[in-house]
């Protein structure tokens, strides 16, 4: 009993250390999937805060152009002012100074610009730096005037959508147009713009230390920035299921970029999701591990404790062998020189018992041959041997459903089952008591019942009963349920189980066999 205590005690205790280091774990690696959600955190944020330097460096750079774009106009309409005063007939009696217009016209070197008439005929133009138009009055001499002629007339088109054109008024019926765009300068400017904000893009985009970010406003849930591949945010139907799965794993982050309001959303890295799943693979390893090293020893442990088993049963049947032969001798000097025939016959009895005993042992230690018997007259044989060997306060009763019940057992092994739980039973009632055998047919099974009116089993036990060393007896060995489960189980395949126990009441052991 003490055994079975301090083994339960010790199997509680490394239940509580498992489950301790399994916290233990768990614990550790939230600390560690949260500490790494904080380190991918910052770089969201950097590049959150790098999308508000990069809109207000392109605000502050469109205002600066803004202004120039502003200045050059100013120039253009200086420009046609200067255009218009020498285009007007000519006064002897003004006081216009002309040289200055022509300066100012002639000032001009790096705006495109094109004079047109009210007809759409083009009348002048000066700096078209993007196409050489020396060159095609070269290569085509007849048709080199149509060619430059629509290739200024698509400018004009161009120019207008993005400059409106200044107007030149000759007199009241008579009016020129000046169509011009942006000086190189302006356009050089702009193109560079352009490369460094789009090396920049590239440069966030292509951040290896960067999670699959998605920047929306909040007004209409548009993208505004990502580093996801455009396939994947094509619609307001991607974009929705993206967000959710983003939301999922991380809060949105608000951000502010001038007058707009967005939002950030973020997604774990593989390796944050690897870790995070980690401790579950790690338990689930662990104990599978745990699991095998135990089923493995558990196996390499039956087998030596059955031959162990084995040795000690053939032995004992060896060293039971001597005295049971020595016994007989005597009692057949004893019968030669006439002694009382009754005492002989019970002297005779036991020592046939004694073999039975030596007998049972040595099968215990080899292969069993079950024999198809009438199982109520071998239990019935067992009962009435141990009614004549018992207290007279001890009844025994039987009661059989049917009088003749085959089953395949082995007899000898039987018999020592059923003497077995008869016996700590009586030990049960302490001397004083009824065991009642029952046996009654189910389908194909044999159900034999043995019960007692003993003081019964605790019901934290009722599952150890018949393990080795389990004992309440204070010089017990604990042997006796535990060959029982042995015989039965391991010999005759059956089963065997405490059906029901009651504190004072008694208990009721049942074993099924298949008919």
């Amino acid at each position: 009993m003490n055994l079975y205590s301090k083994k339960q005690k010790w199997k509680i205790a490394l239940l509580i250390s498992a489950v301790v280091l399994i916290c233990f774990s768990l614990i550790y690696s939230n600390y560690l999937v949260d500490s790494l959600r904080k380190r991918e955190k910052i770089p969201v944020k950097q590049w959150t805060e790098t999308l508000q330097k990069k809109a207000e460096l392109i605000t502050l750079t469109n205002r600066t152009f803004e202004e120039l774009k502003h200045e050059e106009r100013e120039k253009m309409k200086l420009w046609a002012k200067a255009t218009e005063e020498l285009v007007k007939p000519f006064d002897p009696n003004s006081n216009v100074d002309y040289t200055f217009y022509i300066e100012i016209i002639q000032h001009n070197k790096n705006i495109p610009v094109i004079l047109m008439d009210k007809d759409s005929s083009i009348l002048n133009y000066l700096n078209i730096y993007d196409f050489n138009l020396d060159s095609i009055k070269l290569q085509f001499p007849d048709s080199s005037k149509k060619i430059i002629n629509q290739i200024l007339l698509e400018k004009v088109r161009m120019w207008s959508k993005t400059h409106v054109p200044i107007v030149v008024n000759i007199d009241k019926n008579q009016k020129q147009y000046v169509f011009y765009s942006d000086s190189r300068k302006i356009q050089d400017l702009v193109e560079q713009r352009n490369q460094l904000i789009e090396g920049f893009n590239k440069e966030i985009i292509d951040n290896p230390n960067l999670v699959p970010v998605l920047f929306l406003d909040k007004a209409d849930y548009s993208v505004i920035a990502s580093n996801l591949d455009s396939s994947e945010i094509d619609s307001p139907e991607k974009i929705s299921a993206k967000m959710k799965e983003f939301m999922s794993e991380n809060d949105g982050i608000d951000v502010k970029i001038d007058d707009r309001e967005g939002i950030v959303f973020y997604k774990n890295s593989v390796e944050l999701t690897y870790l995070k799943y980690f401790p579950i693979v790690q338990i689930i390893m662990i104990s599978l591990f745990i699991l095998i090293a135990y089923l493995a020893f558990s196996v390499f442990k039956k087998a030596e404790q059955n031959q162990v088993w084995a040795g000690m049963s053939k032995e004992t049947a060896h060293q039971l062998g001597t005295p049971i032969s020595s016994l007989m001798a005597w009692i057949q000097l004893l019968e030669a020189n006439g002694t009382d025939p009754q005492l002989l016959s019970e002297l005779e009895k036991d020592v046939n018992r004694l073999n039975t005993i030596a007998d049972r042992f040595s099968k215990i230690g080899s292969e069993t041959k079950l024999e198809e018997l009438n199982i109520c007259e071998t239990i019935q044989g067992i009962v009435d041997y141990l009614d004549k060997r018992s207290s007279d306060k001890i009844e025994f009763s039987t009661k059989f459903e049917e009088p003749k019940m085959i089953a395949r057992f082995s007899p000898v092994l039987f018999e020592w089952v059923i003497e077995n739980i008869c016996k700590n039973a009586i030990d049960a009632m302490e001397g004083q008591g009824k065991i009642t055998v029952e046996i009654h047919r189910k389908m194909d099974d044999l159900l034999i019942d043995i019960s007692d009116t003993g003081k019964g089993i605790p019901a934290g036990n009722l599952k150890t009963v018949f393990n080795p060393g389990y004992t309440t007896k204070k010089r017990g060995w604990g042997l006796g349920l535990s060959l029982v489960k042995r015989i039965v189980e391991e010999y005759h395949k059956g089963k065997v189980f405490v059906l029901k126990s009651e504190k004072n009441v008694g208990t009721t052991f049942r074993i099924i066999l298949k008919s």
